[in-house]
């Protein structure tokens, strides 16, 4: 991960997560979820550092543990990092965009005000 050249960026994703739950035990759904969102982030980021929202993780967990909802669709920020002696350069916060139809809607990327 080459973060030197990347510019700060803030896109909208839709995850498929019926697809990373498969053959997942029922008790384990909601974390497996959260791992998963987790791992989507730091790929299509391509940061390390991953930030996740209090609205993601009552999003994933509004059903219960096992009835995780079939997708989400969220807002990904890559930051540039302030600390003096952090690691990394950028790190990355993931929000919660309430969405009821996810027909039609693609990767984008937001402008910023």
């Amino acid at each position: 991960m080459a973060s030197k050249d990347l510019p700060p960026i803030t896109r909208e994703f839709t995850i498929h997560l019926h697809k990373r739950l498969y053959h997942v035990q029922f008790k384990k759904r909601a974390p497996t979820a959260i791992k998963a969102i987790h791992k989507f982030a730091q790929k299509q980021m391509q940061t390390r550092f991953v930030k996740i929202d209090v609205k993601v993780n009552h999003a994933v967990w509004s059903k219960g543990i096992n009835h995780v909802p079939r997708r989400i669709r969220v807002r990904m920020q890559r930051k540039r990092n302030e600390d003096e002696d952090a690691k990394d350069k950028f790190y990355t916060i993931v929000t919660y965009v309430p969405c009821t139809d996810f027909h039609f809607l693609n990767h984008e990327t937001v402008k910023e005000q």
